[in-house]
């Protein structure tokens, strides 16, 4: 399995955690709400659905329901992919993973997305892990430019500049976080109000970054195989 593939499978159940969802609107939430992968395609999603439901942790439902009603109105039925108990046990063991494959980039979008349902301590060593991990490349961007500065024009040395201010912005918040954390205040709650307004207004969720607007694609038929 990819390290993508995994990324992309740990997301779907936590999304199917929360409720049962059609292809488009999984899709939707994955692109968008997110923040986490920006060109995300049906010819992808449906494999990954497909090795979930052969494994044993989803289930396929014909039919709409309560949840997917409006989106499905006026179009014929179509499959709904709802969490088993085995695929929930599942998320819950990634969910308390804390390797290294944990502070990666895209990696660590997803997890954080699901904070919301991880443990204090896995939510501390996950944020700890991603600040070792960034300090760790600050330091050898720092060494580089030091190397390199007489060498590079003005653009070159201008990007490498807008590189190394970036993975600051994100270590100072990731001191924030921590900071935060051990201090035992609850991001959930504080943050509750906020997220409430953003949902009514653009979609988003949390603090992470998401992709742009995005305009609906021609959907396809979730029952083709």
């Amino acid at each position: 399995m990819s390290r993508r593939s995994g990324i992309l499978e740990f997301a779907v159940l936590g999304l199917l955690r929360e409720s049962p969802m059609h292809g488009y609107e999984l899709r939707k939430r994955l692109n968008t709400s997110l923040g986490v992968f920006r060109a995300f395609s049906y010819g992808t999603l449906y494999p990954c659905l497909k090795t979930l439901v052969a494994n044993g942790w989803l289930i396929e439902e014909s039919g709409n329901t309560a949840e997917t009603a409006a989106p499905l109105a006026g179009r014929r039925a179509k499959i709904v992919y709802r969490l088993t108990a085995e695929g929930k046990e599942h998320f819950e063991q990634l969910l308390s993973q804390t390797g290294p494959d944990a502070y990666e980039d895209e990696h660590f979008a997803a997890r954080f997305a699901f904070f919301g349902q991880t443990s204090r301590d896995v939510r501390m060593r996950v944020l700890e892990g991603r600040r070792s991990r960034l300090e760790e490349r600050l330091e050898k961007m720092r060494a580089s430019l030091a190397r390199t500065r007489e060498r590079l024009d003005d653009y070159t040395l201008e990007l490498q500049r807008h590189g190394m201010e970036s993975v600051e912005r994100e270590v100072r918040w990731l001191n924030e976080l921590i900071e935060s954390e051990r201090a035992g205040r609850d991001l959930r709650r504080s943050a509750s109000g906020n997220s409430a307004q953003q949902d009514t207004t653009d979609g988003s969720t949390g603090g992470l970054p998401r992709s742009g607007d995005e305009t609906r694609p021609d959907t396809p038929d979730d029952t083709a195989t």
